[in-house]
């Protein structure tokens, strides 16, 4: 279970969640774990969860061989895409790049707000800088406050390798 560190404010993220009464999807969905697709260059992969757990992150299963691959060139912009089912929580992108200089930086995304957007555009912050790795991190209810703010535990993680073989 990984946990991260949001501001006071990201408690009105949450209000997606609870309003479907703890339950991510208000849908029902039979389907199992949701999918995010990942696209650049002209390609796109399908991603399962890496780690999927309950919305109050009590039961978690893992797969580890659910990681997908995708070749992208230094600079190219990622397109995220998620469901409903993640885009109805708190939900964040985490990324790991390189510079030409090898030097690995990991940043992340603003935390978009339940039912704020299904899609986000990863853009190298730099022209050259190569992205390494690429992951959709969804919120659960599980929460510890902290003097600076609140800690939410990640519920649910895709994770997309980038394969930068020339």
């Amino acid at each position: 279970m990984r946990w991260s560190r949001f501001v006071p404010g990201a408690l009105l993220a949450l209000g997606g969640v609870l309003a479907c009464g703890g339950v991510v999807s208000c849908g029902g969905d039979d389907e199992g774990p949701p999918r995010v697709t990942f696209a650049a260059a002209g390609g796109s992969v399908t991603a399962t969860p890496t780690q999927y757990c309950d919305v109050q992150v009590q039961d978690c299963r893992a797969d580890p061989d659910a990681a997908v691959a995708l070749r992208v060139p230094p600079g190219t912009p990622i397109e995220v895409s998620v469901p409903s089912s993640v885009s109805e929580a708190p939900w964040q992108v985490v990324f790991r790049y390189r510079t030409p200089d090898g030097t690995k930086t990991q940043a992340r995304s603003n935390v978009f707000a339940a039912g704020q957007r299904s899609s986000y555009t990863l853009t190298p912050p730099a022209e050259d800088a190569q992205l390494e790795t690429v992951e959709v991190q969804q919120f659960g209810t599980s929460m510890v406050p902290r003097e600076d703010g609140v800690d939410f535990a990640t519920r649910a993680t895709w994770v997309l390798s980038i394969d930068d073989r020339t």
